[in-house]
């Protein structure tokens, strides 16, 4: 069954065709969520709202490609995750101490969509506007006018911003390179 068949039957109500679109997209979401500055251990959380939102918005889908629109839809829930994380952070800091849990191993697991973690290190520490367009052109192959539909930003946008973001990130790996190396 192709992918316009399981939408179809999706908005129609066919939970195994939603299943399927979840099966299918997980990975892509879980990926571009994590690229994006989602925290290892945040990476369930953040899929999961987003295939809620998915299966609450599905029948208003009329486009031409699902995943320009499911990465659309990954760069909301992601937004509005640390968002709404950050709020109940001040309550919770207002109440009592924040306690630090160490890193886990799961974060290690999750570098795996990744090949190289001073890569990854670096193009988190790119500001988000420089940082989406980067990871959809590069690790989800979007061309520059999908980019421009996901991130609702103009095409000549998009291609200073894919340029600049290269010229930052060039220079943030060569800081880190020289610290590592120093």
């Amino acid at each position: 069954m192709t992918e316009t068949e399981l939408i179809e039957r999706a908005q129609q109500g066919d939970k195994g065709a939603y299943i399927e679109l979840i099966r299918i997209h997980q990975r892509t979401v879980e990926k571009f969520a994590f690229q994006c500055g989602v925290h290892s251990n945040d990476l369930a959380d953040v899929s999961q709202e987003v295939f809620v939102k998915l299966y609450r918005f599905l029948h208003q889908f009329k486009q031409d490609r699902f995943t320009t629109w499911l990465y659309k839809i990954t760069l909301n829930a992601t937004r509005d995750y640390y968002r709404k994380e950050q709020r109940e952070q001040a309550k919770e800091e207002r109440l009592s101490a924040q306690q630090q849990i160490p890193a886990s191993s799961a974060e290690k697991h999750v570098l795996n969509f990744e090949e190289d973690r001073l890569l990854h290190n670096a193009i988190n520490e790119l500001d988000e506007k420089y940082r989406y367009p980067l990871i959809l052109f590069y690790f989800h192959e979007l061309k520059y006018e999908e980019i421009a539909e996901v991130l609702n930003i103009s095409l000549s946008t998009v291609k200073v911003r894919i340029l600049r973001a290269k010229e930052k990130l060039k220079a943030v790996i060569m800081q880190e390179g020289s610290v590592e190396n120093g």
